[in-house]
């Protein structure tokens, strides 16, 4: 799995098999491709996304236990990790 981040329009990290498919669950999951997404996209290290990851507060506001923080930031079903806390 590949971890990618987007920063404009709205902040996400996102990881996925390729950057054609972390832009679709972008575009699915947080706001439209007004055609810039190709130059917003970057991918990131696996260290550096998981801890990122790690510092972003569970949906519910608490922390989540390790081992669930691991088991969702490893598992192969790509998905949105982190997306910016004003679409919330």
């Amino acid at each position: 799995m590949r971890y990618f981040e987007i920063i404009e329009p709205y902040y996400a990290m996102i990881k996925a098999e390729t950057e054609e498919q972390a832009i679709e669950k972008y575009v699915e999951f947080v706001a439209d491709d007004d055609g810039s997404l190709k130059d917003e996209i970057a991918e990131l290290e696996r260290d550096y996304a998981l801890v990122l990851y790690s510092r972003c507060p569970a949906e519910d506001m608490r922390s989540m236990k390790t081992i669930d923080l691991l088991n969702e930031f490893q598992d192969e079903e790509p998905s949105v990790l982190i997306v910016d806390g004003s679409l919330l």
